[in-house]
């Protein structure tokens, strides 16, 4: 069996192969490209700290902010560093 496309016969086997070849294409160059790596190795704490920048207006909020980070780096420290899943 064959379709016209363009004023030509074409076979399916051929319009078969070539949705093959251009979806294995598509995935292949997809795939390629620079990778960032460098937030997977950030700790959440910094990772934290780069999305959102804290404007403390008063000393207590100031603290609060401090014993928060403080927290968050002992969480860090007694699960292993990190999280990766």
């Amino acid at each position: 069996m064959s379709y016209v496309i363009f004023g030509r016969a074409i076979k399916t086997e051929y319009l078969t192969l070539g949705t093959l070849f251009a979806t294995a294409a598509t995935a292949y160059a997809s795939m390629g490209g620079k990778k960032d790596t460098s937030a997977a190795s950030k700790t959440i704490a910094e990772r934290v700290n780069d999305a959102v920048p804290i404007n403390a207006a008063s000393k207590d909020e100031e603290e609060l902010m401090d014993s928060i980070k403080n927290f968050i780096a002992e969480a860090e420290k007694e699960s292993g560093g990190s999280s990766h899943h």
